[in-house]
Parts: C-alpha cells; structure tokens; sequence
C-alpha cells in the first residue's frame, strides 16, 4: 500500500487531510500491511523532523519535455511498527516557507510543483516500494498521479499492475490551471476534453484523476450523496454522478490514544467517563488562561477551526449568543483577516464572555476541548469533520449543521445538537436546545457519558478501505 500526500502530521499539515492520512496510514501499518507514505519535503518538514537521511543518490525526473533532479529521504524508524515514510526533495520547489503558498496566496506554480511530486513518487516507487499492489493518492495534489500511471508510465511492470484510489478529503479544492498548463505538464492536449481535464475553460486536475482512478473514496458516507448534487458537488457533481459506485464514502477516525482525556499530557487534569473532576479543572484553568470569570456553572463553548467561511463564521458572526444566552466563548483558529477583526471586535466588546486565540497549536487544541463544555461546529459543508469526534472524546458536546460527516458521526439528542439550515436563527435555536439541555444536569451527564463512550477509531473504516483496494485491483485486473 502507497500513500501519496500533500500533508502528513506530525511532518506537514494546514488541516485534517494530513492528520487523516497519518491515521489510516498508521492503522494499516499496524495491522500488518506493508505501507509507504511518500510527499513532498518542505521546509516545515525539517523543523519536525531532525532524524531525516538520504535514501540513495539524487535521480532525474522528466515532466513536460524538461528535466528535474530530486533526492529522496526517510525518516529513521525508530522500530515503531509504524508506516515507512519518505519525502521528495526538491528545493527549489519546496523549500519555501508555506506549503501551498504564502500571505499573498496561492504559488503560482502549484501546477508544478504537485505534477512533479507525482511524477517524482512514481519513478522510485520501483525503489521504495517493490511489492506495492495499490496506489492511494489523496486530494489533487496528487491527483496526476493515476493519469501519469496509465500514460507516461503505462509501459512499467509495476506501475501498469497497480490498483489506484483516489481519496477526495476536500472538494472545494479542485487545482483549477488554464489550459496551456497541460503541455507544461507533460500531458497529451487530447486529453483537455470535457470528459477528462476540461472543466468550464479551465484544465481541472482532480477531475483528471478521478477519470482515470479505479476507484473514489470521500470522507463520510453523507458526503458522497451531497458529492451527486448541485448544492454539494462544487461543479463536479456530473463526473461524480457518472463514476456512479465507484465513489465510496468511508468516514474517517482519529487516533483514541492521542485523544484521551484519561492519559492526555496536554491538559491541566486527567478524567475519565466514571470520574469527571478532573474536567471541572480543565474548565476552570480554560477560563483563568484567557482571562474570562471562573465560573463552574456558565457554560462556555469553544471553536476550533481554520477561520475561514467553510466553518460557518458568518452564522456565529451574525447570531446574538451573546444577547441570547448567558455562555462563554473561546475560539481558536486562524484564517482570513476578516474574521480576525470581526472576533478580535467581540472580544474586545464583551471580554468577560469572549476571548481569541489564532496561534494555533496541537497542545491548545486539547486545552479547549477538554475545557470547554460545548463546541460550535455550524460549519457551510463538513466532508468529515474530526474535531466534533475530538469533541466528543472529551465529553464536549457539539453544536453541529447536518452536513457531511457531522451528520455521520453525532445523533441529534443523544451524542449533540444538530440543525438544518445555514442560518444564524437556525443556529441561535440549536444552541437554545444545547443549554436547555445543559441546566438539567441530569440529561446532562447522560449525554457526556453517551459522548464519551465513542471510540471513532479506524477498525471499521479500516476494513472498508481493505474492500475498496480488492475492488481497485478486480478492476485492474480486469482492464489487464
């Protein structure tokens, strides 16, 4: 099994996709099966990881009539039993101090840069992975990466009995290039067709991949009917359509080892579903580090998440909680500077009730959620989601919009609170419901321990992913 990614945690990531990986990857390791991981090594990558070596001399890639060195490094195994993991270097590429770009946007040659990582994986997958029978690429990062196996590389033994699986985490993000980006990558102009790359005058990478892969995999099983729709399908919805079941949808886990409240070193005091103290600490101590009132009995909401409108900002932005309740409010995240201001405006309103973190890291993440009582979550589509199954580990109960994974992994009533309608009144009524609930303290502790009863491990959806590689191999074995 070969892993293709943009991100990876603990090496690179802006958000789920690498965290994603690294457990599908991780569980599938330890369940016996021989997995590589492969992407790119940015600089990010040397900050997290001091124990990289080379893995032989340099070797040349062609891409689109020119040619390019690359160098190939490991991470040193620390006899883990965990996934092999190697990294694509090219400086000139990738050593630069944003994975996808910087505060002026996106790099221009992002085009580029991914093809050429894809085509990079593929010339020493021979190398690193000898026995491999299925090719996983994840996003459109890595979406070239089935065209160039059945194009450039049709003619190699390895490559032409691989199996391909195409994983969509994200598709509001497609790699939308112009037309001549095609040549440049080394792609036949045939190909720019409505069936394959065109996609409204532009050449659109993931809808490439997608019509070469055997088969699709999106991140929760709601998320690949909402794919077949116009409201969901972000201007795929026809090729998805046309893939037909060849789209599975398989919601993803988390790791229940990092996320535990019972050995979490991250947090001020350790609890557990039979002994809840120890998140009345973590509460209080939420409440001191960002200077709001230590207050047992006041709810207090936390959100975390890339501030962007995809989380749903603009109905927090526009609901009066705070006229509407009582709560407190602490969110972290960072984003757009819009929603910079508007938060660091509210904030600065109400700073007895609200308070903002946009430096994000890992250890604030699990400060706030097994601090926080309840956890917005009302976001525009949610594919997956992994925060609310975090949330709900910590016996944090999530106020959700029924979308994507959010609708697969939380039962209105039960294990949270979910709405239907991108409104700010929606939202308002949902948290009503939440803290009606929250004041009866005895339907309270009922749905914490509901909560966090929920492993949302890999074990199931580990075994579906195992179905659709045996089917990618049937198909390619069939094409054979």
């Amino acid at each position: 099994m070969v892993h293709l990614t943009a991100e990876y945690w603990p090496f690179a990531r802006t958000g789920g996709l690498g965290e994603a990986v690294s457990g599908l990857a991780s569980f599938q390791a330890a369940a016996g099966m021989p997995t590589t991981v492969v992407l790119p090594l940015y600089r990010q990558v040397r900050e997290t990881a001091p124990t990289l070596e080379r893995a032989g001399p340099p070797f040349t890639v062609a891409l689109g009539g020119r040619t390019e060195t690359a160098w190939l490094y490991r991470v040193q195994d620390g006899g883990g039993g965990g996934p092999q993991v190697f990294f694509i270097e090219h400086p000139d590429f990738f050593d630069r101090a944003g994975i996808y770009g910087d505060d002026a946007g996106d790099y221009p040659d992002n085009a580029l840069r991914f093809a050429f990582f894809c085509a990079a994986a593929l010339t020493v997958l021979p190398q690193i992975a000898p026995e491999a029978q299925v090719l996983h690429a994840h996003d459109w990062h890595t979406g070239l990466a089935p065209v160039y196996l059945r194009t450039v590389f049709a003619g190699e033994p390895l490559h032409r009995r691989l199996g391909t699986v195409l994983s969509v985490h994200n598709a509001g993000f497609q790699g939308h290039f112009p037309p001549e980006t095609m040549a440049a990558l080394g792609l036949p102009g045939e190909l720019y067709n409505p069936q394959v790359f065109e996609w409204y005058g532009r050449m659109n990478i993931l809808k490439g991949g997608l019509t070469f892969s055997d088969l699709a995999v999106t991140v929760s099983p709601t998320h690949a009917r909402e794919l077949l729709t116009p409201e969901g399908g972000f201007g795929l919805q026809e090729k998805f359509t046309e893939l037909g079941d060849r789209v599975v949808g398989i919601l993803n886990g988390i790791d229940p080892r990092l996320w535990n409240p019972a050995t979490d070193p991250h947090i001020t005091a350790t609890y557990s579903i039979d002994e809840l103290a120890g998140k009345r600490r973590c509460k209080a101590a939420l409440q001191r580090a960002y200077g709001l009132p230590q207050r047992a009995h006041t709810p207090l909401f936390g959100m975390s998440a890339r501030l962007v409108s995809q989380k749903g900002l603009d109905l927090v932005l526009g609901a009066d909680l705070l006229g509407k309740t009582d709560a407190q409010f602490i969110f972290l995240g960072a984003g757009e500077h819009r929603y910079h201001a508007a938060l660091t405006e509210l904030a600065a309103a109400a700073p007895d009730r609200v308070a903002v973190e946009f430096a994000f890291t890992d250890h604030l993440e699990h400060g706030l959620l097994a601090g926080a009582d309840l956890l917005l979550m009302p976001s525009l589509y949610e594919p997956c989601g992994l925060t609310q199954m975090r949330a709900q580990r910590y016996g944090t109960i999530p106020v959700a919009r029924r979308v994507g994974g959010l609708l697969d992994s939380i039962v209105d009533g039960e294990t949270g609170v979910l709405f239907a309608e991108y409104t700010s009144a929606a939202l308002e009524q949902a948290v009503t419901r939440a803290l009606d609930c929250y004041r009866d303290r005895t339907a309270w502790r009922k749905i914490m321990h509901q909560v966090m009863a929920l492993a949302f491990g890999w074990e199931g959806s580990g075994s579906r992913y195992l179905d659709v590689y045996r089917r990618a191999l049937a198909t390619r074995s069939t094409a054979g």
